[in-house]
This record gives structure tokens, C-alpha cells and sequence, in this order.
């Protein structure tokens, strides 16, 4: 049985997830970073593009979204460890830097409180500004933090 490589943006959204880890001394958090056109990487907590839970969620492509739009896409998140988790998102690493500035995330499950191996469905709403200058293309990392 051979052994599936690692590509090189999994190992830097590990070593990413690990700088991470080690700055956080006040709470334990497992987390899993979820690029918009990138890997992830999980500690406790499992995304999946499916609802049986056997895809892993490894990039969302948001496809072509047009100014003063929003966009939505489904994500099966599970607890994957032995205790509850509050659940909560962020994001990174924009490309191009501005790119927040024209678009915004959310979704619909902030501070929700995930039971040990139970799973959820998770709307992400990208919204586009209606004016978004020059941006074209992007990317950005979302990331899903469990807090124990």
C-alpha cells in the first residue's frame, strides 16, 4: 500500500495551523483552514463538501460572481474529538491584500456549540461590493476554529 503524497500547500497550511496553535495559550482550539483555492489542514474538527462526510473539503471555488452579488456554499462540519467545541470563522491571507475591502464572508454558524462527533451543515455567503474597483481575481483562506 503506498502512501498519498502531501503537497506543498498542505504542509504550509499545517505549519500554518501550527504558528497558529502556539500563539494560543489561553484556550485549547482545534481548527481547520479551508483556501479558497488552497488545502486544509484539521485538528478535532473536520470539514466535508458532502453530507456523508467522506469528501474532504479541500478548496471552495466561488466560480464567476458579479458586483453587488452574494454567492453560497454548503459545508459539513463535524467534531471529530471527544468534547463540545464552539464554533467560530475568520479569514486570511487575501489576494490581492484588498480584497476585503470589496468582498465579505459569513455564515450561519458563529459560536454555535458542536458536541463531540456530531456534525452540522454550514452556509458561507460571499458578499461582492457593488463597486469593486479593479479586483478581478482572488483568494483567501477561511478559517473554522473549534474552542474547546
Amino acid at each position: 500500500m503506498t502512501k498519498p503524497k502531501i503537497s506543498t500547500g498542505v504542509i504550509i497550511a499545517l505549519a500554518a495551523t501550527g504558528i497558529f496553535l502556539t500563539m494560543v495559550t489561553a484556550a485549547l482550539i482545534s481548527s481547520q483552514t479551508i483556501g479558497s483555492n488552497g488545502t486544509v489542514s484539521a485538528v478535532n474538527i473536520g470539514v466535508y463538501s458532502d453530507s456523508g462526510l467522506t469528501q474532504n473539503c479541500t478548496s471552495i471555488s466561488w466560480g464567476t460572481i458579479s458586483p453587488g452579488s452574494t454567492t453560497t456554499k454548503t459545508v459539513y462540519i463535524k467534531n471529530t474529538g471527544n468534547i463540545p467545541v464552539t464554533l467560530t470563522m475568520t479569514t486570511a491571507s487575501w489576494s490581492p491584500s484588498n480584497a476585503n475591502s470589496y468582498l465579505t464572508l459569513t455564515w450561519n454558524r458563529e459560536n454555535t456549540v458542536l458536541n463531540a462527533s456530531q456534525s452540522i451543515a454550514a452556509t458561507l455567503t460571499l458578499t461582492v461590493a457593488s463597486t469593486t474597483g479593479s479586483l478581478t481575481d482572488f483568494s483567501f483562506n477561511i478559517i473554522v476554529t473549534g474552542t474547546e
